[in-house]
């Protein structure tokens, strides 16, 4: 995909999008022509790149890269759907552990559902352990925070993760993806207080489509790129 071939979008400007277009060669190349358009964001003070584990980290690590901008991590975990568009979850955030209102974790769970709460988030915990390998948590209260995916198809990650990020009080969070779907970025842009895409194809399909190599890190490849 090269650059002729791709209108940069905003919340602002959907006009703009492009209708159809070439599928990147992977998600590094699709980081690196998504942080081309980012550019504008390079002197924001106190910037953090955020990429959602999984797809998006390789996308974030180019922007945060030619950002010259820290890079750290959320990890979404969905734990119950509770009506179409409605969903229950849990998200570590830049490793701080944010939950939704109905979870809560009790040391000494006597239902079920108490006990599928503690083990999921005890599980998620681990996960971003073995994902950070260590770091210490990012402060985000009044930072500018830019929200990496590969992609949005019904917009239910970044549904998580927006409010998420929200709750750590950052001053600003653009959300930033190489591909996404008219309906995901419709139900997304209202969330956040940009969202930027390279391209919005009229038959999105899925966000692996848009990619002839969608191979995704494992989470201690994910580690690495953090590095």
């Amino acid at each position: 995909m090269t650059q002729s071939k791709i209108a940069a979008a905003s919340s602002h400007k959907p006009d703009d999008l492009l209708k159809q277009g070439e599928r990147f060669p992977d998600l590094r190349a699709a980081g690196r022509e998504l942080a081309a358009h980012l550019e504008s964001y390079r002197d924001l003070p106190d910037l953090l790149v955020l990429g959602i584990a999984l797809g998006g980290v390789p996308v974030a690590h180019e922007v945060a890269t030619h950002l010259e901008a820290p890079l750290d991590l959320v990890i979404v975990r969905r734990l119950l759907v509770d009506s179409p568009g409605s969903q229950t979850c849990a998200a570590s955030v830049a490793g701080s552990m944010i939950l939704d209102e109905r979870i809560e974790p009790t040391q000494n769970p006597s239902t079920p559902l108490e006990y599928f709460f503690r083990d999921a988030v005890t599980e998620l915990d681990q996960r971003a352990r073995t994902c950070r390998q260590g770091r210490p948590p990012h402060p985000l209260s009044n930072r500018n925070v830019i929200l990496v995916d590969c992609g949005i198809r019904t917009g239910s990650t970044m549904k998580a993760a927006v409010p998420a990020v929200r709750k750590l009080n950052p001053k600003r969070i653009v959300a930033a993806v190489p591909v996404s779907s008219r309906e995901g970025y419709a139900a997304i842009a209202p969330l956040c207080d940009e969202l930027i895409c390279l391209a919005q194809p009229e038959q999105f399909i899925n966000a692996g489509y848009w990619y002839r190599d969608f191979r995704r890190p494992g989470d201690d490849e994910v580690g690495e790129l953090l590095k």
